[in-house]
């Protein structure tokens, strides 16, 4: 004797699948998914003065990186696909006082219109005003005012401090893995950050949203100066 199943129930499991399979696709284009989220805050006073003019640690080592041998990468997305880009020129440094990266500094400056990502044509889009507003924001900044050792993880360290970004200036911490090696310092991290922090906010589409949520992935290798 063959069971007969009804409509209703047939329209529910195919809808169950539908949004299953719309979760599952969700998942795979967002790159903040899983990752670990910086923390945002508004900076104090103490610490804008320190974003004006970074400090110059007693005694620390000071090492210098460029885009030549560290990478600024970053993954955007909208409801339908994911994007991976870079930026091409920036530039920094870490103070490492007494051997110990907890008692240091670091210090970061990008130029926005070095944005690389495929197509072109999306690159173009990132630079105008919806965006980075490379124009009239040319530079994006990180100035560090802690480091302390232990992180999300299982990262060495979190790092906190002012990240200027089109036009705005906010105080994010992160997780960051921070090797010291010789003259040589080794500075990896991933983490995610909203975009509309920053006041960068263009939508997208309307059947095509643009995702909040945009994944830092940094690999830094700084030579002792």
């Amino acid at each position: 004797m063959h069971r007969q199943i009804s409509m209703p129930t047939v329209l529910r499991s195919g809808l169950l699948l539908l949004a299953l399979s719309a979760a599952s696709f969700g998942c795979k284009t967002d790159p903040a998914a899983g990752k670990t989220h910086a923390t945002v805050s508004t900076p104090s006073a103490g610490a804008l003065a320190v974003q004006e003019a970074p400090k110059t640690l007693p005694g620390a080592a000071t090492y210098l990186f460029t885009n030549q041998g560290s990478t600024f990468g970053f993954t955007g997305a909208k409801v339908t696909a994911k994007h991976e880009g870079s930026f091409e020129k920036f530039q920094g440094t870490i103070q490492v006082p007494d051997g110990d990266p907890a008692k240091g500094q670091v210090t970061l400056e990008v130029e926005t219109a070095s944005l690389k990502i495929d197509p072109e044509k999306l690159a173009g889009h990132l630079k105008t005003a919806d965006f980075f507003d490379v124009e009239k924001f040319p530079k994006a900044t990180f100035v560090s005012t802690g480091v302390k050792s232990g992180g999300d993880g299982g990262a060495t360290h979190t790092v906190t401090g002012n990240l200027t970004l089109h036009g705005v200036t906010k105080t994010i911490s992160f997780p960051a893995n921070i090797k010291l090696e010789g003259d040589a310092v080794k500075v990896t991290s991933e983490f995610a950050i909203n975009r509309k922090d920053f006041a960068i906010v263009y939508p997208g589409k309307p059947d095509d949203l643009i995702r909040d949520d945009v994944l830092i992935k940094l690999d830094i290798n700084a030579k002792k100066s």
